[in-house]
């Protein structure tokens, strides 16, 4: 499948989803923010009880944590590391041959720290970000297709 037809499939994915727009951004955003983190393979099941405590789409989350891919994976969890050990002032040599959250216990407690740490501090700019860009996307293709935006609670502004 071309990235073509991808982001096809993702358009269409996303104008199914229901909710007003708030709702759906702060989905989106919990989901992209736990991409970030180094949980695999506990996204999905984090995104889904974050937005349920947030009061966000599920489905929106679920498709949030899309963002980490195994093209973005490594990027994603060297920089938590970095930034992780950066924070606590540490230096421990990592190898990044783990696939799961498991297997990052395994090195240690401090160094699964600093990278949760990092993952968490490195995950809210994105999260962030994707709440205001998925709520414009959500007003536009709506406003293209016909279908009402506004809720009773929420307005666009």
């Amino acid at each position: 499948m071309s990235i073509k037809e991808k982001f096809r499939e993702f358009i269409k994915t996303f104008k199914t989803l229901q909710g007003d727009p708030h709702y759906i951004a702060v989905g989106m955003a919990v989901g992209i923010f736990v991409s970030i983190t180094p949980t695999i393979p506990f996204h999905t099941v984090l995104a889904i009880a974050l937005a349920f405590i947030l009061r966000g789409s599920k489905p929106a989350a679920a498709i949030g944590v899309w963002f980490c891919n195994p093209i973005t994976l490594p990027l994603f969890y060297m920089g938590s590391y970095k930034a992780g050990m950066f924070i606590f002032g540490k230096s421990i040599p990592l190898d990044f041959e783990f696939e799961h959250f498991s297997e990052l216990m395994g090195l240690g407690l401090d160094v699964t720290i600093a990278m949760m740490t990092g993952g968490v501090i490195l995950g809210i700019i994105p999260g962030i970000a994707a709440y205001f860009i998925t709520r414009k996307m959500v007003v536009v293709v709506r406003s293209r297709s016909g279908r009402n935006v506004r809720s009773k609670q929420f307005t666009d502004s």
